[in-house]
């Protein structure tokens, strides 16, 4: 939508300076001529402001939909951070249990092979 709108303004941009260039009111265009007179001018003047208008707006909700997107993106990896820092330190916990409590990998061991007597 941002190049949308640029590209609008830029349409926009072009016309107002092929108006300003020429010394007369005839503009040729792709061969052909043409002579407004005063209503087709104001005509194409509004047209050129609506189309100017309409560029702007394109570049203003298309950066507006960026930036929403952006703030989502940054809130999910915030949550993923978080979720991952819960989860280091419930291990760090269950790291700190088991060497408290002794290894149960010890205990599975010598129960195997009371049970094998």
């Amino acid at each position: 939508m941002i190049f949308l709108g640029v590209l609008l303004v830029l349409l926009a941009g072009a016309a107002v300076v092929l108006v300003l260039t020429e010394e007369s009111a005839r503009y040729i265009l792709f061969g052909y001529t043409f002579e407004p007179g005063h209503l087709e001018t104001f005509l194409s003047g509004a047209a050129v402001a609506a189309v100017l208008l309409a560029g702007f707006w394109l570049i203003g909700s298309g950066s507006r939909r960026i930036a929403r997107q952006r703030r989502r993106l940054r809130s999910a990896k915030a949550e993923a951070s978080s979720r991952v820092a819960r989860l280091e330190d419930e291990k760090r916990d269950l790291e700190r249990r088991l060497k408290h409590d002794g290894a149960p990998g010890d205990r599975l061991v010598s129960r195997g092979s009371e049970d094998a007597r």
